[in-house]
C-alpha cells in the first residue's frame, strides 16, 4: 500500500492514540460498568475485552503467525489445558523460581513492582533535569553529569539487578513511591502464578499456566511418535496464559491473562544445533543490543547479519539464529517499524531459569522498549526434570552407525530383602534408586564400600521420613560395560514465545498517525493482511437505487472471503473514510450515480487517499490481488485509469 506517513505529524499523542483505540472498541477495560457499583471492591487491572475490530485484529495476527510458522515450519499443533497441577509446576522449577520483586507501600498499602519502581523515578528525575533550564520558576533540578551518568547506566542493565541489589538501589538513592512520595519497604519475592484447587475437597492443588511450554513438553513422547521419530521437529500452541501481575499498568502491556503463542523446537544437542534453511535467512540484517553493552551502561545498538552473529558466537547457534530472523521477518509483516526495533539480549540475573540464552524482540513505543517475543535456548531442562520426576524416559532412541561401548554406575536392589522390609515403600524406595545419576552413584558407591550403609533420598514414607537407609546387603553398587547399539539423548529446545496482545499494541503504535493537513484525521496503516476490515463499501448517498449494487457487491466479496463493511449512513462520504481510516481499513469502494449508468465504481487507497475507477469486475480483481498480496497499490494505478473527480476526503 502506499504510505503518507511521512506527511504525520511529529509529535505523539498518546492520550489522543489510546482514546481512538478505545472509542473505536479494539479494547476495553473488563467489568468496567462496575467501577461505580456500590460496595464494589474488585480488583479488575490487567483484565480487558477486546471489541469486534481488536477481536478482528487479533484474529488475522493469529492466523499470520500459523502461516509464518506452523504451516511453513510443518510444526505440529497442540491445545493443551490452561489448569495445571501443582506437581508439573514444581518440577519445572516454577513454584519456586517464578516470581518478581516487589515493594509495599506502608502508608498508602500499595505493591510496587521494585525495578519498575525504580526505573519510573530515575527515568522522572532525569526528564525533570532535561526540563529544568525551560522551568521558568525554577521547581525543577538539574542533576550534574556524574548523576545522570550513574542513572542512565542504572537504568541499561535495570533487568539485571535482582532483589537486594533493587533494595539497595531504592534506600540509597531515595527512591519513594511516586503516589504520594512514601518510603517502601525492602523488596520481597511474589510468585507471579495464580493458585486454585480442584474438586469439592480442595484436596488437589493446581494452577493457572503462567505458560503454554509445559503442556508441550509433558507430550513429547506423543509428539515424536507423530513425527515418525524424526528429528528435529517443532511443536507450536497458542492458548491463554495466565501471570498474577504486581502492579498491572501500560495497558495491553501488561495484563494478568493474555494470548501467548510458543514454539518448542527439539534438536539434537550433537548437531550443534544447526538448522537446515539457515542459509534462507543468513543474510538478513538484524539490530543487536547484547549484555556487554548493557553492562557497560550504554544501550547501542549494532546491526549485523544473523550470519555473522552466529559465526562469531553473540548469537548461540544457527537454529536460535534461524529464529530471530524469522521472528523479524514476522513482525515487520505486520506493520511493526525497523527503525523501532531491536534485539535485546537477557542479562545473566534476568535470565529465566531454564535458559541458557535468550534475546527478547522488543519494540519502541511511548512506554519505552516492549518485548513482545522472546526466543529461549532452553537447553534440554524441561525434558529432563519432568523424566526425573516421573520415571517416564522423555529421550530420543536412535539406531547407531557405531556400537558404543560405555562404563557406567548401576545401582541394584536385594528384591528377596526390599519387599518384607520395607513393605509399600519398596517401590518408592526403587523409584527413588532409579533417579540417582551417574555422578551421585558414584559418590555412593565409595561410601557403600567404605561404610557398608548408604542414606538415600527419598519422597515421604509411611514413617514420615524422607530418606531410608540401605546396607550393603541389600542394595550393591558397581560398574558395568555394556554396548550400545542405539544412542538415547534428550533433545535440547529453542524457544520462541510471543505476547500477541503486546505485539498487537505495539503494532497499532506503529502504524498510528495524523493526516498533515488536519491533526484530528488519525488513520492506522495497517498491512492489508491484519486490518480487521479490508474493503469499506460507500453508496454515495441514501438513494434506493444504490442499494442493490452495495448488496451484490458485498456478497461477491464475501464469496471471495474478503471481510467487508457497508456505511451508508448520512454523514458525507469523507466523514466516513475517516472514521473507517482509524479502523484501519486500507480500501475503500464507492457507488455513485455513474455506477448505475455504466456499471464503473471508485476503489480508494486509504494511506495516500488515491483513487482508481474502473468497472466492477476490474475493481474487484484488484482488491482480491491486493489482499492476497499479488499486486500492489503502486501497480493497481499503473494499470487501471486514476479517477481525478471530486476528492472523496472533503
Amino acid at each position: 500500500m502506499a504510505n503518507s506517513r511521512a506527511s504525520s505529524s511529529e509529535s505523539f499523542s498518546r492520550s489522543q492514540f489510546e482514546s481512538l483505540l478505545k472509542r473505536r472498541f479494539f479494547y476495553t477495560e473488563a467489568f468496567e460498568v462496575y467501577r461505580t457499583a456500590p460496595n464494589y471492591k474488585g480488583d479488575n487491572r490487567g483484565l480487558y475485552d477486546y471489541g469486534p475490530p481488536g477481536c478482528a485484529l487479533l484474529a488475522n495476527i493469529v492466523n499470520e503467525w500459523r502461516k509464518h510458522f506452523v504451516i511453513e515450519e510443518n510444526m505440529l499443533e497442540v491445545d493443551c489445558t490452561a489448569i495445571t497441577p501443582e506437581a508439573v509446576l514444581k518440577a519445572s522449577g516454577h513454584v519456586d523460581k517464578f516470581a518478581d520483586w516487589m515493594c509495599r507501600d506502608p502508608v498508602k498499602g500499595e505493591y510496587l513492582r521494585a525495578d519498575h519502581l525504580v526505573e519510573t523515578v530515575l527515568e522522572t528525575r532525569l526528564s525533570n533535569s532535561r526540563m529544568a533550564g525551560k522551568d521558568s520558576k525554577g521547581k525543577l533540578e538539574r542533576l550534574d553529569d556524574a548523576t545522570v551518568g550513574q542513572y542512565e547506566g542504572i537504568l541499561a542493565k535495570i533487568d539485571n539487578y535482582d532483589g537486594p541489589e533493587l533494595g539497595k538501589l531504592i534506600k540509597d538513592l531515595d527512591i519513594r513511591n511516586p503516589n504520594g512520595n512514601g518510603k517502601v519497604e525492602h523488596p520481597t519475592a511474589f510468585n507471579l502464578m495464580f493458585a486454585s484447587t480442584i474438586g469439592p475437597s480442595s484436596a488437589s492443588p493446581v494452577y493457572f499456566r503462567p505458560e503454554t511450554a509445559q503442556g508441550q513438553f509433558l507430550n513429547f513422547r506423543k509428539l515424536l511418535d507423530y513425527s515418525q521419530g524424526t528429528m528435529p521437529f517443532a511443536s507450536a500452541c497458542i492458548g491463554k496464559s495466565y501471570r498474577n501481575e504486581i502492579s498491572p499498568r501500560s495497558g495491553l502491556l501488561r495484563v494478568r491473562e493474555f494470548l501467548l503463542a510458543e514454539i518448542e523446537h527439539f534438536v539434537d544437542p550433537e548437531s550443534n544445533k544447526r538448522h537446515d534453511r539457515f542459509d534462507e535467512v543468513s543474510d538478513i540484517k538484524l539490530p543487536f543490543l547484547d549484555k556487554e553493552t548493557q553492562l557497560s551502561g550504554r544501550t547501542d545498538i549494532s546491526h549485523m547479519s544473523i550470519g555473522k552473529a552466529v559465526d562469531i558466537k553473540l548469537v548461540n547457534n544457527e537454529t536460535l539464529g534461524y529464529f530471530l530472523a524469522r521472528v523479524y521477518l514476522f513482525l515487520v509483516k505486520l506493520g511493526a517499524d525497523p527503525g523501532r526495533f531491536r534485539f535485546r539480549q537477557h542479562l545473566d540475573n534476568e535470565m529465566a531459569h531454564y535458559a541458557c540464552d535468550c534475546w527478547d524482540a522488543e519494540l519502541l513505543t511511548s512506554y519505552g522498549w516492549i518485548e513482545c517475543v522472546g526466543c529461549a535456548d532452553r537447553s534440554a531442562y524441561d525434558l529432563t526434570v519432568h523424566s526425573r520426576e516421573t520415571g517416564t524416559p522423555l529421550t530420543v532412541r536412535e539406531v547407531r552407525a557405531t556400537p558404543l561401548e560405555i562404563r557406567e554406575w548401576r545401582a541394584s536392589l536385594e528384591k528377596k530383602l526390599v519387599g518384607p522390609r520395607f513393605k509399600k515403600d519398596a517401590k518408592m524406595i526403587e523409584f527413588a534408586i532409579g533417579k540417582l545419576d551417574q555422578d551421585t552413584l558414584e559418590g555412593l558407591a565409595k561410601e557403600l564400600a567404605d561404610k557398608g550403609v548408604i542414606t538415600i533420598p527419598t519422597d515421604e514414607l509411611a514413617n514420615g521420613a524422607t530418606s531410608v537407609e540401605l546396607s550393603s546387603d541389600i542394595c550393591s553398587i558397581e560398574q558395568v560395560t555394556r554396548v550400545e547399539n542405539m544412542r538415547e539423548y534428550t533433545p535440547n529446545v529453542i524457544e520462541p514465545a510471543f505476547g500477541i496482545g503486546r505485539i498487537l499494541y505495539c503494532i497499532l503504535e506503529h502504524v498510528y498517525w495524523n493526516r498533515a493537513h488536519d491533526t484530528a484525521r488519525e488513520v492506522l496503516s495497517l498491512p492489508i493482511l491484519v486490518a480487521p476490515t479490508k474493503v469499506l463499501l460507500v453508496p454515495l448517498s441514501n438513494n434506493a437505487s444504490f442499494k442493490p449494487v452495495i448488496k451484490s457487491l458485498a456478497t461477491r466479496l464475501r464469496s471471495l472471503g474478503i471481510a467487508n463493511n457497508v456505511d451508508s449512513s448520512s454523514a458525507s462520504i469523507g466523514r466516513r473514510y475517516a472514521r473507517n481510516d482509524e479502523l484501519g481499513t486500507p480500501l475503500g469502494i464507492t457507488v455513485d450515480f455513474d455506477t448505475l449508468q455504466d456499471g464503473s465504481i471508485t476503489l480508494r487507497e486509504r494511506d495516500s487517499t488515491a483513487q482508481v475507477r474502473a468497472f466492477e469486475d476490474e475493481i474487484v480483481e484488484a482488491v482480491r490481488n491486493l489482499v492476497g498480496g499479488s499486486e500492489t497499490w503502486e501497480e493497481v494505478v499503473r494499470r487501471l485509469p486514476v479517477f481525478m473527480g471530486q476528492s472523496q476526503d472533503d
